[in-house]
């Protein structure tokens, strides 16, 4: 089995399960973009829910594609973020990107969304070939064929553990995803580890050629 990883923002830095074959493990980087992908030269295929590729003006057309699908199959579509302009991110303070965003056409910028920009702007520009951004409610969705229960509910934890282990099988016998969350580094959360784990499965689609994309040249998410 070709190596593949799925990666997850945790705290303080960044969350990979890397799939191949013996089975999954898990890696644990700093913040910077690059040293992740350093971390993970041995995989061909790295998913990462991260946006990559900002636009100069406008949403992104994936954001908003992804937000149909998740409506459309009744889940929560405010799970995707619309990622402002590229200009806004690039602003000096939360006030200044906002008056950008307006500037531009569009609104303001989310605190939440001001405080992860750094994330978004460093992967944008360290991105290399084999990179992919994944949204993992996207492909829980597509997992499962249906919406599942919030994911920070004790059902939606569940569902995801559920339809995950039949998925990362190499062979007959389900993975035991349970005990693999058990194992997840720190700092990584379980919600975190399990994010990456449903983006190491996207990975594993990307490689095979049977994943979709959503969006434009601009920037696109797998699914």
């Amino acid at each position: 089995m070709r190596i593949v990883a799925g990666v997850d923002g945790c705290p303080r830095g960044w969350v990979a399960a890397v799939w191949g074959p013996g089975g999954v493990e898990w890696r644990v980087t700093p913040l910077s973009f690059a040293a992740l992908l350093d971390a993970l030269g041995d995989a061909e295929v790295v998913a990462a829910d991260v946006p990559i590729g900002l636009a100069p003006s406008g949403h992104r057309a994936c954001d908003v594609a992804a937000r149909e699908r998740l409506a459309a199959a009744g889940a929560s579509r405010s799970s995707v973020f619309l990622m402002p302009p590229r200009p806004v991110l690039e602003a000096p303070s939360h006030a200044d990107a906002c008056r950008v965003g307006t500037d531009l056409g569009g609104k303001g910028i989310s605190v939440q969304t001001w405080y992860v920009k750094d994330r978004v702007l460093d992967a944008t520009d360290h991105a290399d070939a084999r990179t992919y951004e994944a949204h993992p409610e996207l492909s829980f969705l597509r997992l499962a064929g249906a919406a599942l229960p919030p994911k920070k509910t004790a059902a939606g934890l569940g569902a995801r553990i559920a339809v995950l282990g039949p998925a990362l099988a190499a062979g007959s016998t389900p993975v035991d995803v349970a005990a693999l969350l058990a194992t997840a580094p720190r700092p990584a959360r379980a919600d975190d580890a399990l994010d990456a784990l449903a983006c190491a499965w996207t990975a594993r689609r990307i490689l095979d050629g049977t994943a979709e994309h959503l969006g434009d040249a601009v920037a696109r998410i797998a699914v």
